[in-house]
Formats: structure tokens, sequence, C-alpha cells
């Protein structure tokens, strides 16, 4: 059967494992709940990303990109050589035996601004450059001490390749993708990423376009039309430019109707008012759930009508989060509290204080 001849609307499967006290852990475990909720995908997209996996590069950005053949790399690492210090520049590891199609090659490259300028602007601006301007080079992550790691299979068979029972992580989050809307291919699978921001998402935004038209507005070219990398950019506009909590960007993303603001308390009222008036083009229609990694912590939220499942598992230190049940209990069986997320709300998991030296790690 040819792509596009069957649909499955709910699919596309999203997991989490936080660790609040940034205690880490190999990729063993967020592997084997994808592998729980396998038939959500169809072999066209899957990722992970993985916070606190570069300790030794902390203070460097990670740039991972995608290249389409050598000659397209070797003009892409002569931009990056001008604008950046270079401090190590290798291949991603991966496992040579598991055979993927398609496979480009895909390096990684340590990095620090050379010039005085607001570094994080000069991050963005060189993603922007190489995904719209470079045929055949793609970033797909540019944060620090994170990494996203995607390509176009299941998500288990794309743990094995990336060798992530290799890696620690003190936050792992994964996707695995059942396209609807668009075709299956590297740089379109999840996680997608921007600085620090790592975005996975199960649904069918409706509202593509007009997001899209808007966000462009501030800067952001969209150049993979998919409504993942719009949702990532609205994101960073609210979170890291305007800026708003991850809760407060729930409000904006996935406000109440206007029947439910009409019959809201005073203040309440006034305050949903203005987020529709000013920032109703961020309103996000369709169902969809999201997780959403960021410098300090991991946020989750569904749409307002809850027409996507996300389950959210605690237990001490440690959150869990899935499309499923059964994927939480995968990592976890013993929790001591299970719930659904509700419509429109935002659920945050922020990190707490530590010391660089008082990191732990835990091998699974």
């Amino acid at each position: 059967m040819r792509e596009g001849e069957f649909r499955i609307p709910g699919g596309c499967a999203i997991a989490a494992v936080i660790h609040k006290d940034k205690q880490r852990e190999n990729g063993v475990l967020i592997k084997k709940a994808m592998a729980t909720m396998h038939d959500r995908s169809n072999g066209l997209g899957g990722g992970f990303v993985g916070y606190g996996i570069y300790p030794q590069h902390q203070d460097e950005y990670a740039l991972h990109l995608f290249y389409d053949d050598l000659a397209t790399k070797i003009k892409t690492e002569a931009l990056i050589e001008e604008i950046f210090q270079v401090s190590e520049a290798e291949e991603i590891p991966r496992d040579s035996s598991i055979k993927l199609s398609h496979v480009p090659l895909i390096w990684r490259y340590f990095v620090q601004a050379k010039t005085g300028k607001d570094e994080k602007e000069q991050i963005v601006s060189f993603l922007f450059l190489v995904n719209t301007k470079i045929k055949g080079a793609y970033v797909f992550s540019c944060g620090k001490n994170m990494g996203i790691f995607k390509g176009i299979g299941y998500p288990e068979e794309l743990a094995d390749f990336y060798r992530l029972q290799d890696m620690e992580a003190y936050t792992w989050i994964a996707h695995g993708r059942y396209p609807t809307n668009s075709p299956g291919w590297w740089a379109g699978a999840h996680p997608f990423g921007m600085l620090d921001m790592a975005l996975v998402h199960n649904g069918e935004i409706s509202s593509y376009d007009a997001n899209r038209r808007y966000i462009e507005m501030f800067g952001y070219p969209c150049s993979l039309l998919t409504d993942t990398e719009v949702i990532t950019y609205l994101f960073d506009f609210l979170m890291r430019r305007s800026p708003l909590t991850f809760e407060e960007c729930a409000h904006v993303l996935a406000a109440p109707f206007w029947d439910e603001i009409k019959w809201m308390e005073p203040e309440e009222k006034r305050y949903y008012t203005m987020l529709r008036r000013n920032l109703g083009s961020m309103l996000i229609t369709g169902p969809f759930s999201i997780i959403l990694g960021f410098d300090d912590g991991v946020g989750a939220m569904n749409d307002r009508l809850k027409l996507r499942s996300l389950m959210i598992g605690e237990k001490d230190n440690t959150i869990w989060m899935a499309s499923e049940e059964s994927a939480i209990r995968s990592m976890e069986p013993d929790l001591d509290t299970l719930f659904s997320l509700d419509g429109g709300v935002g659920y945050v998991v922020r990190y707490q204080p530590r010391r660089k030296d008082d990191e732990k790690t835990t091998k699974i």
C-alpha cells in the first residue's frame, strides 16, 4: 500500500523521562517505551533528544547537521569556521549494521561564537541561513549540552542506529512518526530543535497556514513545510523573545473559547481577552499533544478539547510522559501518581538546583 492511501489519524507516539535532580541514565528505557508503542509509527520517521549528554562540552553549542553529499559538507563547514570557533568536529557515532534508507552524512560540531555579539542570535541566524540557503544541508540540533538524533525508520531502529545505549542524559524525549500531510524524510522527523528547545508533537494542526504566516512576520522562515516546525518557532518567540513561561504559552496556544471567557471572573476575563486579541494568530487549532524540552525543564500540553492522549506518571524525582500508559509502565511499573493531562493546561517539570560535581549516572 502506498503512502497516503491509508491513514491512522491518531497515530504518532511521544514519550519522555525527566530526572528533576539531573541524575543521568542511558537510552535503553526510552527505546523500550517507544517499542511498546510501535504500531503508532509506520517507519517514516522517529527520533530522540537527550539533555545532559555533552558534559565535557557544556559551555559550547553542539551543532548537528545532515548533508546530502560531500561538496555540501565542505561548503557548510567553511561557513561554520567563518562564524564560529570550532573545538571539535566529527561524524556522529552510529551502528553501521543498522540498515536505514537514504542515510545522509551526519556530523556534529562543538562551537563558540568568535565575536562578542549575542551568541544565541548568531546560532539562530546560522540555523536559518543553512536551512534556507544551502541546498542539501540541514541544521537539526543547535543547543548546549543536548542533542537531537533522528531520521527515517522506527524509533527503536533509530535508537540502535545512534547507539543511545552508550549515551547518558537526565532527560530523554522521543517521537515515533506517522506522517499524514507531509512525506517522511530525515530533516522532517521529530524532534524539532532551536537552541536548547526540542519539541515533539502528535496531531494535525489545522491552523498551520495562519500560524506560519504570523510567525514569519517576526523573522522565522518556515522552510520545512511542517506544522511541528511552526510550533517550535511559536514557542521560541513566546519563551525566549517575549518572554513568557510555559504555562503562559499554553494560555496563548490553547486559549479558552470565547464562550468560556465570557463567564470568567473579571480579572481572569481581562487576562484571557487580552491574550486572544493580541496573540490570536498564535492559537493552535486541531488535535495535538506536545512535549517541549527547554533549558530549565520540560513542558507538556494538549489541545483545548483534548483530542490526543497524553499520560503523566510521577515517582520521587522522576517524571514520565507518553501517549499511552503502557509506555510509561514499561519504564516504571511502580508509580506514585498516574493521570491524563487535561486539555489546554500547561504541565511543567523544572529541574532542581545541583552542583556540577553532584550529578549521578544510572546505567540501565
